[in-house]
This record gives structure tokens, C-alpha cells and sequence, in this order.
């Protein structure tokens, strides 16, 4: 491979009397070209839908969301996939995460792991990668070793294989089922994808997570249901979406929560169903989970 060939390496003509500039055109530099990075995201929504519904089949086949990365890349992934659990209550074995030079790498560099296209593929291998998972593998430019080794084994495996990087007609990018390619071109500091090209990774893979769990039955309206209330913090969250989506008052909507045995879902049934807690979490089962399908299907069976 010819890095200087890459995409991502190519320096930015527009930024190259950088070191001239007062820190704020600096700034003004930065973000002139962080700017580009939502239009870049943009024209991938048609392959960021195909990937969301991938994750979606996965997860109802019993499968995992399995992100692999490297270096910045690597540690976007893994920043999102820790957000799973606490924020949409999934058990934290739904998003393992392969990090080149593991958990080592996500507090200080492990630069020569990303060479190791073995290692990648042995990850894959040790955590059982099998045909109902989704791999999400994240490459800035396209041609780590250490991801393409883990693609290679998650295609024997029979994975469907969803690559995110931001070089076209990489070998990452020939490799997957779905790629995602947001073209973000050369950085403002030569060859610093952790600027632009990691801005594009963490939208994405917001997007990915977000409409997922929503395919998903993790949201009601615009509130994230299924969190779990374990600090205090989240605990007043969850009374507070109780509140706002039932039109209870604050100390209401808690004693509901608490009468639903803290699962703000079931809470809203209760409430805008008008049902107990056992109703409540019948229809919800009944419903995949979904609350608006759990009202609905008692309003339907009340004729009203």
C-alpha cells in the first residue's frame, strides 16, 4: 500500500500558512473545514440505513453489533459502544468491541498492534463471531491491517460486515457487505484523521446506535424508554420522561415509576393506557417492547 496515495494523508491547500495564523484563525480555520464533515455524512444516509437495518436483523436473530477498529478509530468505536448499556438498557455482551493492542490501546498508543492482521483476525475468532452478527469495522483510511485481518475472519464467519472509512476504493471499502465512505479529504493538520475523518466516525456511529434502538422499541416519542435509572442522575431523568410523556406532574410521574417498578416503560403504559403494572408489561411483551404499539393495542381492544 502507497499511503501517500491516500486520501486521507494529502495535505489541505487551505490550510498551509497555518503556523502564520493568530490562534483565532486558527479556530476559524478548523472549524471552516469541520463544516464539510455533515455534508461528507450526508451523502451516505442511503448505506447508513442499509447498515442500521443489518443491526437491527442482528440483534433480532440473537446476534452482536461487534465494532473493530484502530488507533483513533478504534477508541470512536468503543467511546460509542460503552454508551449502549447505560443509555437504551442492552446487556453490554450485545456490542464487544476489538480494539488493535486492546484495552491498553484505549488509554495510551499501541501503534504497532495496527500492523498485526493476525491479531485482528484471532480477536474475531476468540469471541465466537458467527452468522447472526454484525460487524462494524471503522478504518479512517481504509487499509489497517489490523481491521482488515478481522474482516477477513468475520467473512469466513459468515458476518455481515459493515465497513466505515474515508477513503474511497479502499480495501477496506472492497472488503464489506455495506461500506459507509464519508469523503472528508485531506485534514487541516496533514494526516490527523482524528479531526475531520473522526468527526464523520462519531456521527456515523451515532446515527447507527441511535436509529437502531429506536428500530428497536428503545424509544418512546423522543425519549430513550429503557434506560436504566442507576444514579441519581438518571433516576431524576427517568421520572422526568414519565412526566413529560404522560402529563403527570413531576411527583406523579415518580410514584408512577416507582409503581412500575422503576422500568419508565412500563410506567407510560400504565399511564396512557390506563392499566396496572401486570397489564402494562403483558402488552408491552405482547408488543415487541414497543410502547406506542402496547397503547394502541389497548386502545384497539377497548373499541376506542
Amino acid at each position: 500500500m502507497n499511503y501517500w496515495e491516500l486520501e486521507t494523508e494529502q495535505r489541505n491547500p487551505r490550510t498551509m500558512e497555518m503556523d502564520r495564523l493568530s490562534t483565532e484563525e486558527i479556530l476559524r480555520v478548523i472549524n471552516q473545514e469541520d463544516d464539510s464533515v455533515p455534508d461528507a455524512v450526508a451523502a451516505e444516509i442511503p448505506q447508513i440505513a442499509q447498515a442500521v437495518e443489518a443491526i437491527v436483523r442482528a440483534v433480532r436473530s440473537g446476534g452482536r453489533v461487534i465494532y473493530v477498529g484502530a488507533g483513533t478509530s478504534g477508541r470512536i468505536g468503543l467511546l460509542d459502544a460503552l454508551e449502549w448499556p447505560p443509555t437504551f438498557g442492552v446487556e453490554p455482551g450485545l456490542i464487544p468491541v476489538l480494539v488493535a493492542g486492546g484495552s491498553q490501546a484505549t488509554i495510551g498508543s499501541a501503534a504497532p498492534s495496527e500492523d498485526d492482521a493476525a491479531a485482528g483476525a484471532a480477536e474475531v475468532s476468540a469471541i465466537g463471531a458467527g452468522g447472526n452478527d454484525a460487524v462494524v469495522a471503522i478504518a479512517a483510511s481504509g487499509v489497517t491491517p489490523f481491521v482488515l485481518g478481522a474482516v477477513a475472519e468475520a467473512r469466513r464467519r459468515g458476518c455481515t460486515i459493515i465497513g466505515l472509512c474515508n477513503a474511497p476504493g479502499s480495501l477496506l471499502e472492497r472488503a464489506v457487505d455495506i461500506p459507509i465512505t464519508p469523503v472528508t479529504g485531506p485534514e487541516v493538520l496533514t494526516g490527523s484523521t482524528r479531526m475531520k475523518a473522526g468527526t464523520s466516525q462519531k456521527m456515523v456511529l451515532n446515527m447507527l446506535s441511535t436509529t437502531a434502538m429506536v428500530r428497536l422499541g428503545k424509544v418512546y416519542s423522543n425519549l430513550m424508554v429503557d434506560m436504566p435509572p442507576s444514579n441519581q442522575k438518571l433516576e431524576s431523568r427517568a421520572r422526568r420522561m414519565v412526566a413529560q410523556a404522560t402529563g403527570l406532574d413531576a411527583d406523579a410521574g415518580g410514584r408512577l415509576l416507582d409503581e412500575a417498578g422503576g422500568s419508565t416503560k412500563v410506567a407510560i403504559v400504565m399511564a396512557l393506557a390506563r392499566v396496572g403494572r401486570q397489564e402494562a408489561e403483558r402488552l408491552l411483551e405482547r408488543a415487541g417492547g414497543f410502547v406506542r404499539a402496547a397503547i394502541e393495542a389497548r386502545d384497539e381492544g377497548c373499541g376506542r
